[in-house]
């Protein structure tokens, strides 16, 4: 039999039964515990969620890795590359590729009656994955690109509708600063919301032909490729994958190519990102040391409580480590309690506001509308886990008083 835990049982039991002086600094405890662990959940399924969306949004407009003509260009007039290469069908068979598309950009000016506004026109082909974009409409739909015929149709924003007091069916000039100028007249198919305002004034959406033609490029000329991954986590192998997959272009004569990502090019935003974890560990820190003090209070008066019955214990010849571990026993069901309710309230938090979208936020200043969540099994079990596991070892320290009590003092002790 284990000794310490069939005691820790019938006090647990009897506690529950009768009346004790224990009792509200238990339940103190156990709110203590409760809210931390709440807290806890609520604060790692929105950072989570917040840099899952983030990163979702951004992806969205450049994608994980690109392939372009290596160059010291950095700008939206690329120098085009061809889109018939070797290498394409040995990245497509990488494992964690999920998808490859063609693109190229040229930067213009969009001119009404009223307004001018300076935007990137980004030309896309029939191999464009439309599903991001496509969740993003807010009016009208997406356009149809066919290998066989070009279409004047493009999307654009919310924003850039605004500003210029556009809407779907409507039709603008775009022009490009170029020798010779040129113009092209286009009519809008669609309407797109992201939240994420720096890119939604940015970009405008088009037939990849149109490009090549305001470029001069032959039919199979782009800017370079997109490249979507399975991971995000592994971004960083994925671009040393597809840059062995190239190959190491020695020969002066042969086309040369730069592999980015999108972390690469947007080092400014991700480590902004990054930064947001500090926030959640120091949450987390904060929860832990609240909830271990109020278990330390809470043991300490256990202790006092049965002072007597340890003098006993110990009397009868009961160790210091067996009676220490008749009150871990205890603390460890009060944690359990906390646990169980916190777990209850922050999940039952999150699953409201992940499916009611009841707490909004200012796109402008958050890039998104609502409070995100994102529940993950695998950070609840580890906050459960590394919570219980974290007071437990603080309580190791006070439940050293029990050494310092002596039976025949204990035996007296009222």
């Amino acid at each position: 039999m284990n000794l310490p835990y069939f005691i820790a049982q019938r006090l647990i039991k009897g506690r529950r039964e009768g009346t004790s002086f224990s009792r509200p600094i238990n339940v103190i405890a156990i709110v203590g515990i409760a809210v931390g662990m709440a807290v806890m959940i609520l604060a790692v399924s929105i950072l989570t969620g917040f840099k899952e969306q983030i990163r979702e949004k951004i992806v969205g407009f450049g994608s994980h890795i690109q392939i372009m003509n290596f160059d010291s260009n950095i700008s939206f007039e690329t120098t085009p590359i061809s889109d018939a290469q070797d290498f394409i069908p040995g990245i497509k068979q990488i494992p964690g590729i999920k998808h490859l598309q063609v693109f190229a950009t040229k930067a213009g000016i969009i001119k009404t009656d009223d307004a001018i506004q300076g935007v990137v026109l980004k030309g896309v082909g029939s191999d464009f994955d439309w599903r991001y974009f496509g969740s993003n409409i807010v009016d009208g739909s997406v356009f149809n690109v066919t290998d066989t015929a070009r279409t004047d149709k493009v999307i654009i924003s919310k924003k850039i509708s605004d500003m210029l007091r556009l809407k779907t069916g409507d039709s603008f000039a775009m022009y490009f600063i170029q020798e010779p100028p040129r113009s092209r007249k286009f009519v809008i198919s669609g309407i797109y919301e992201t939240s994420l305002e720096e890119f939604d004034k940015m970009y405008v959406f088009c037939d990849i032909d149109h490009i090549k033609r305001l470029n001069g490029w032959d039919d199979d000329q782009i800017s370079g490729f997109e490249i979507f991954i399975d991971d995000f986590d592994k971004l960083d192998n994925m671009t040393i994958a597809v840059t062995d997959a190239i190959g190491y272009r020695i020969n002066e004569d042969e086309p040369r190519f730069r592999v980015t990502n999108i972390r690469i090019r947007y080092p400014q935003i991700f480590d902004w990102l990054n930064f947001q974890d500090l926030n959640v560990i120091i949450i987390i820190l904060l929860m832990l040391v609240v909830a271990g003090f109020n278990m330390i209070s809470g043991l300490l008066i256990l202790i006092l409580e049965k002072t007597n019955m340890i003098g006993i214990l110990k009397a009868l010849g009961s160790e210091d480590v067996t009676i220490r571990r008749m009150f871990l026993y205890q603390a460890a069901y009060l944690i359990g309690k906390g646990l169980f309710w916190g777990n209850l309230i922050g999940i039952g938090l999150a699953l409201l506001q992940l499916k009611t979208g009841l707490v909004s936020l200012d796109p402008t200043s958050y890039y998104i509308k609502t409070v995100p969540i994102n529940l993950e099994l695998l950070h609840i079990l580890l906050l459960n886990a590394g919570t219980m596991a974290a007071i437990i070892l603080m309580l190791l320290v006070p439940s050293q008083l029990i050494s310092r009590i002596t039976p025949v003092k204990a035996i007296r002790y009222d």
